[in-house]
């Protein structure tokens, strides 16, 4: 007797071959979990095949498909091993519980000049750092989509916590993406850089821009938000997948329909705010001091914090 195919990719299921994997692929159901879901009228009309031949590979997909199960203590355990990254200010760590984390995703938005860029500067050099002074002793993926990127900034934060700054330099992996397909690409071929240059922190600077640009008026507002999901949920694959952290920054807008109080609101709307673990709100002060509202986390208050943006980097 024969022994039966192992079902680990959507090639292997019953009735569907390379071209109609490929379809399914180019309607983003790309993996044996998200057919497992699917009725199969719902499978029948995007793949070609007949609906009996769709019952029969949601079937098989769905006796291929594991949940792990385990208990809030063993998980808990679990998050003793989440590493934080100083943000070179004791405020603003002991707000946010301690740094920035590894498996989520750190979003600061603010407007121009708020010091959105300078907290991720100041992270792509203290990750680099001993886990006793605040780092991961790891490399950095900074993918620049607005021209922010200033390699002399990073060396005066370097020398200022007396790293040699040439060795900061060549740890960071810089890449100047001009459109989305560039940085969605970039996400998407990540993981052999991860895993050959120990990359332990990601930055987006700024997450949302080219998304803003490219996609205009409300008609493309649908497409945009699909996108931006799909990139933001790809960034919290790859956090959880090598323990990594991502800190991105996002642009603002005045919301005309916020009568009172601060009408500043996040770009992304809610597929940003709902994927991003940590949010906080930057807003200049006077001279060299920034506000920082820590908005959302899953375990710390709202609170607020005040920063100094200096030529060594961040401090209290």
């Amino acid at each position: 007797m024969a022994k039966e195919k192992a079902v680990k990719e959507i090639e292997d299921l019953p009735g569907i071959g390379e071209t109609t994997a490929a379809k399914l692929r180019s309607s983003n159901i790309d993996s044996l979990e998200k057919i497992a879901v699917l009725s199969p009228h719902e499978l029948s009309e995007v793949s070609g095949i007949s609906v009996e031949n769709a019952k029969k590979a949601i079937q098989v997909a769905r006796e291929s498909t594991t949940i792990e199960y385990e208990t809030g203590e063993s998980f808990y355990e679990k998050r003793k091993n989440i590493g934080k990254i100083s943000t070179g200010s004791k405020d603003l760590n002991e707000m946010i519980g301690g740094g920035v984390e590894t498996n989520g995703i750190t979003e600061a938005y603010g407007k121009f000049s708020s010091g959105k860029t300078q907290l991720g500067f100041q992270l792509a050099v203290n990750v680099q750092l001993p886990v006793n002074k605040g780092g991961l002793e790891g490399n950095v993926l900074f993918i620049d989509t607005e021209g922010t990127f200033r390699p002399e900034r990073i060396k005066s934060i370097s020398d200022a916590v007396n790293l040699d700054s040439n060795k900061v330099l060549e740890n960071i992996i810089y890449v100047r993406a001009k459109s989305t397909e560039q940085q969605i690409l970039t996400l998407e071929r990540a993981d052999k850089l991860i895993q050959e240059k120990n990359i332990k922190l990601i930055i987006i600077d700024s997450l949302t821009s080219l998304f803003r640009s490219e996609f205009i008026g409300r008609g493309a507002l649908g497409e945009r938000q699909q996108k931006l999901n799909q990139h933001v949920h790809r960034l919290q694959t790859l956090a959880d997948k090598y323990s990594l952290a991502v800190y991105v920054t996002n642009q603002v807008m005045d919301n005309p329909g916020i009568l009172f109080g601060d009408p500043t609101t996040p770009i992304g709307g809610n597929v940003l705010a709902h994927a991003a673990t940590t949010r906080l709100y930057l807003r200049k002060s006077k001279e060299e001091r920034r506000i920082i509202k820590l908005v959302d986390s899953p375990y710390m208050p709202e609170g607020e914090c005040v920063i100094k943006i200096t030529n060594n980097g961040v401090k209290d």
